[in-house]
């Protein structure tokens, strides 16, 4: 997989203007680089927050006001209310067409999608903070920032669940490089998502790795969740908390 040569080429690179040229274009492009698992992308945003509801346990309520970071066409906003049961989401990302796509699909009174610049606005507003395949778009300058944003938009008690792809993971690699917008992305490793989340003041209260069985595998799903912390699976989640 390559990377960029240089800040400013990652910068060109991952510009917003870059996704709003993919917008249309993204579902295609997502399940080009999926193909090979034999899942469509759908697949993977239900099981990951099946998966992030089922590990805070005792501590999710319904009803949550719920942030999706980078939320892209809005993909995530149907999982979010059904599986998270949110009462509200508020998905912000930098590509004003994504933005536009994610409202005609998905905009309601109980979904609406802005910039995150907007986030200022909202400090201390939301019960849940959700992002997927974010950060490793963000470039390296940048990310304290937008992680920042994140943690000045939760509530005292409320939870982040991170999901990034698995630098460890070589059909991950694999998978990025057939996606046009993923093959120049800056991956970011475990420890330094953690760290990186940490410096918010967030406490990072576990991390998980998910989806190593492709379909023709799936009668071994139910494996996984005996070794999600080997460092196997395509992507991983950093689950945080902001403190009481």
């Amino acid at each position: 997989m390559s990377t960029p040569s240089s800040p400013s080429e990652s910068a060109e690179k991952l510009s917003p203007r870059a996704f709003d040229e993919y917008a249309s274009a993204y579902d295609q492009a997502i399940n080009k680089g999926l193909r090979f698992t034999g899942e469509a992308k759908e697949y993977f945003a239900e099981t990951r927050l099946k998966w992030t509801r089922e590990v805070l346990g005792e501590y999710w309520r319904p009803g949550w006001n719920c942030l999706d970071y980078g939320c892209g066409i809005g993909a995530a906003t149907p999982f979010l209310h059904n599986v998270v049961e949110a009462g509200k989401v508020w998905g912000v990302d930098t590509s004003a067409e994504s933005c536009e796509l994610a409202h005609q699909a998905h905009g309601s009174d109980r979904a609406g999608f802005g910039h995150p610049d907007d986030l200022a606005a909202q400090a201390g507003t939301f019960d849940f903070a959700y992002c997927n395949g974010v950060f490793h778009h963000i470039p390296p300058a940048e990310r304290a920032n937008c992680i920042q944003q994140i943690a000045t938009a939760l509530k005292p008690g409320g939870w982040f669940a991170y999901w990034e792809n698995n630098p460890w993971n070589p059909i991950t690699r694999l998978l990025m490089a057939l996606v046009p917008f993923d093959r120049d992305a800056i991956m970011l490793w475990p420890d330094e998502s953690r760290r990186m989340i940490e410096t918010t003041g967030l406490q990072v209260i576990r991390t998980d790795f998910l989806f190593i069985f492709p379909a023709s595998l799936s009668f071994l799903r139910p494996l996984e969740r005996h070794v999600c912390k080997l460092p196997t699976g395509a992507q991983y989640l950093v689950l945080a908390r902001k403190p009481l």
